[in-house]
């Protein structure tokens, strides 16, 4: 059964409208990831990016020092609550323990001790004094040697922070490609290391979507590769045009500067968690009834 809330759910992530969002499910069986795909491929809609709303609020924190970086996120149900000084002071202190200490599981960063208590113990206790759940979610690091350099941003005061490692000793540079990071999204380094499975996936999308404009046959090929093109300027950090210098692509300027970029991490707060339920459905259906 198709209900208004995953009408409204795939609205919100596709920005199609009302009906076409209702067929899609309906031609999908209510399969969320290939109505998405169904939008798209009748041209309906473009490439899903993050649901405009989402559920989980919380704090991420980036931290480094000479050798390591550090980024991680915290929870919490209310923005409220993000804003709290107990919960701030929290994030910091799970994000210097992480860089303290050699861990790789978030099992191992729960059992981490700050002021002879660990992680988990503290998150339960602060759970309790401010009245709200908390969860530690997730947490990644990086090393550098003395010819590498971080760059780290963060933006909305901790809604997305981004940390990025290039080679070289320009911290002003490493800091500029953060900020880009932040802004544009980058999901993958360059082309080549974007999935397999998910540049086909894409290619016969767009292959589907130049069949449905009836475009010749002979010229299909030529379109969809013009096309995936494009779709690395959105998704790759090296192809993307640089957010200060928007004629020149972000591969160009780092080798204009003598540099490149190695790794890069982007953490924007409950991205990818489950939405809230919001009250308004009947009326989003009462609209698809008409």
């Amino acid at each position: 059964m198709i209900t208004a809330s995953m009408v409204k759910e795939l609205r919100e992530t596709t920005g199609a409208g009302m009906l076409d969002c209702k067929k899609a499910l309906e031609e999908t069986n209510g399969n969320m990831e290939e109505a998405i795909t169904w939008l798209r491929e009748k041209g309906i809609s473009k490439a899903a990016k993050k649901a405009s709303r989402i559920a989980a609020e919380g704090l991420a924190k980036v931290i480094a020092n000479e050798e390591k970086a550090v980024i991680v996120e915290v929870n919490s149900e209310t923005d409220f609550v993000a804003k709290n000084d107990e919960f701030k002071s929290l994030v910091d202190s799970i994000a210097q323990a992480i860089l303290e200490n050699n861990v790789s599981t978030d099992e191992e960063v729960l059992n981490l001790t700050v002021d002879g208590k660990t992680i988990q113990d503290l998150i339960i206790e602060k759970t309790a004094t401010i009245g709200e759940k908390l969860s530690f979610r997730r947490f990644n690091t990086l090393t550098k040697n003395a010819n590498e350099v971080f760059g780290t941003y963060s933006h909305m005061g901790g809604k997305i922070v981004s940390l990025v490692k290039l080679t070289g000793n320009n911290m002003e540079l490493a800091k500029d490609i953060a900020m880009h990071i932040a802004a544009m999204r980058p999901l993958y380094l360059n082309s080549e290391s974007v999935p397999s499975e998910v540049v086909d996936k894409e290619r016969n999308i767009l292959k589907e979507q130049a069949v449905n404009e009836g475009l010749a046959e002979s010229k299909i090929d030529m379109i969809v590769n013009g096309r995936m093109n494009k779709y690395y300027e959105e998704v790759c950090l090296l192809d993307q045009f640089f957010i200060k210098e928007n004629k020149v692509k972000v591969s160009a300027y780092l080798k204009n500067h003598g540099v490149e970029a190695l790794e890069f991490i982007r953490y924007e707060v409950g991205e990818g968690l489950q939405k809230k339920k919001e009250n308004f459905a009947d009326e989003v259906m009462k609209q698809i009834n008409g």
